[in-house]
């Protein structure tokens, strides 16, 4: 995917942001795309169908985790990746952000270079040729890579991407106890820092979503994927 044709919309209610940031993204070659508030970023995102979505958190007229719940309500934009992009960096902000939906959380303020390594990373995530021709089955449980879906009881279950990739990752080896580091690793990439507690928070929803004795969690360690 070349950087002319991604597109990138970068949500913010502060004019500077959207200057500062839009400026080294634009200088980077993307096609940067900018919206102030929830409701205008639903309606560009809609028209444009961006690639990343760079979400404040603290706006007026809609805020970003209810407008990444309403984006990830899109068809169009399943494949969109949403990080979210706020000087907020409490833990329940963060569980909030994930609940909703979000894929990653980057906290300002945040070097043009560190951003830029982030969005590269985020990107790589959206890649339009890299499906995997794979369907597994786990009795009642069905994980079909190649078109993002996970059938539980024949009834289609709705993941984030992160949330997908990460079951992908673990249900690719039953019984392998994946360490942390290597699940940061290959889900969120290594350029991206993301709180001590974001695979918790995606075991927790997948546990919700799919069944507690699926995943366990071996102390100190990691996860695996149980059959």
């Amino acid at each position: 995917m070349k950087k002319k044709n991604t597109k990138i919309l970068l949500v913010d209610d502060e004019p500077d942001i959207l200057e500062i940031v839009g400026y080294n993204l634009t200088s980077e070659g993307y096609q940067v795309l900018t919206a102030e508030n929830g409701i205008e970023a639903i309606a560009v995102a809609k028209k444009e169908q961006p690639h990343l979505i760079i979400l404040d958190v603290m706006m007026p007229e809609m805020d970003g985790i209810e407008a990444c719940e309403k984006l990830r309500g899109i068809p169009e934009l399943s494949e969109t990746v949403i990080t979210f992009f706020t000087a907020r960096g409490e833990d329940y902000s963060q569980v909030a952000g994930f609940d909703a939906g979000a894929d990653d959380y980057i906290t300002k303020p945040v070097k043009p270079k560190v951003l830029i390594s982030k969005v590269k990373a985020l990107l790589r995530r959206f890649k339009e040729d890299a499906k995997e021709d794979a369907k597994v089955k786990f009795g009642n449980l069905v994980i079909n890579k190649e078109e993002y879906k996970v059938i539980l009881d024949k009834k289609e279950i709705a993941l984030p991407r992160k949330e997908f990739e990460l079951l992908s990752l673990l249900a690719s080896k039953p019984g392998k106890v994946f360490k942390r580091e290597d699940i940061l690793d290959r889900v969120w990439g290594n350029e991206v820092v993301v709180g001590g507690r974001t695979i918790d928070v995606h075991i927790r929803k997948l546990r919700e979503k799919l069944g507690d004795k699926r995943f366990k969690t071996v102390k100190g360690v990691g996860y695996k994927f149980v059959v």
